[in-house]
Order: structure tokens, then sequence, then C-alpha cells
């Protein structure tokens, strides 16, 4: 799958795959539309047999010894290129770390819809940061932190594994759950 990219002034236009005339090597490994082998052969004579077929002769990758190259329609072989390649853009969906901020002392409603924020985060795959900031002297009283953060951990056990235990950063007390695998749920 080789494509050679255009520039024009610095920017990349478009996708170029070479195909027909463009490709000149000696000889060349033919695959059918399908990807079965036909064998290898001079590029006119693989150019003779696409024609026959009333196809294109695309380039797949020039990095082989000899280069691959495949009887298709140009414009199907584009299509198959986009369609790896918004295939390739969804299953690489990056992991993303959301972070909800608490606070010390907060009144259960706030508490309890920061908490169903968490677990949803954990739901959708993403992992999630907690982080409570003590102001003024809210620090003298750092244990109804790790509270919190205990109550927290506790009550989403069941869909979130701890990536990084509670711990104080200077004024900042911050954790970091992360979703449990989907193999223990089902």
């Amino acid at each position: 799958m080789i494509q050679n990219k255009r520039y024009q002034r610095g920017r990349r236009t478009k996708d170029y795959v070479k195909a027909n005339h463009h490709i000149r090597y000696p000889q060349v490994r033919v695959l059918a539309e399908r990807g079965e082998a036909i064998g290898v052969m001079s590029s006119e004579e693989a150019l003779k047999k696409a024609q026959e077929a009333g196809k294109d002769l695309v380039l797949i990758t020039d990095q082989a010894k000899p280069p691959v190259v495949k009887i298709i329609e140009l414009s199907k072989h584009k299509y198959q290129l986009q369609q790896k390649e918004s295939e390739n853009r969804k299953s690489a969906r990056t992991q993303e770390i959301k972070e909800v901020r608490f606070s010390p002392f907060m009144a259960e409603g706030d508490f309890e819809a920061r908490l169903k924020k968490v677990i949803s985060f954990l739901e959708k795959g993403d992992k999630v940061r907690l982080s409570l900031m003590f102001k003024g002297r809210q620090i003298t009283k750092k244990e109804f932190g790790f509270e919190l953060f205990d109550n927290i951990i506790e009550r989403t056990q069941e869909i979130a594994s701890v990536e990084l235990e509670p711990k104080m950063m200077g004024r900042k007390l911050q954790a970091q759950l992360s979703p449990a695998s989907k193999k223990s749920g089902k």
C-alpha cells in the first residue's frame, strides 16, 4: 500500500496512487483483484493483462522485491484505501484522562453529581483523575479529603481500578482511576 504524497507549496494536496503507465519496473509480482497471486512478469505484460480484463494496474508496494501490483479498478482501490484509513481512525481512539474536582467540605448533592460524572466517564472508557484542592485552613483537615476519595473508590470499585493511590501534592490531593477490564465485567 504505497502512496506518494503530492505537495504543492508545502501543503499536501491529496494522495497519489501509481497506476498503469506510471509503473516502470522491469519485473513485478502481479495479484488478481481478490488477492490471488498470478505470478512475476514484466510491467508491460502485467499492463496488457490488466487492459485485457478492462481494469487498471495499481502499485500496492514498491518496498518488496519485486514490487507488488494488483489488477483492479483504480476507483475501487482508492475507495478501499479510504475505508481502511477511516477504520484505522475509528480504532485508534485514544483514551482520555478526564479530571473531576472535589472539595473537602462539599454538600451531599454536589458530591453525588460529581460521582455520577466520574461513573459516566469510566463507563465511556476514559481514565478519571480525581483532584481536591485544600484552600486556606482546610489543609489542617486532610483526613476529610482522604475519606472522600476512599468513598469514591469504594463506590466505583466494580467498574474501575485505582491506577494512582490518593496522594498529596502540595495543597492538592490527587488520585487516578482507570476503567476495569471488560473481560472481568462480562
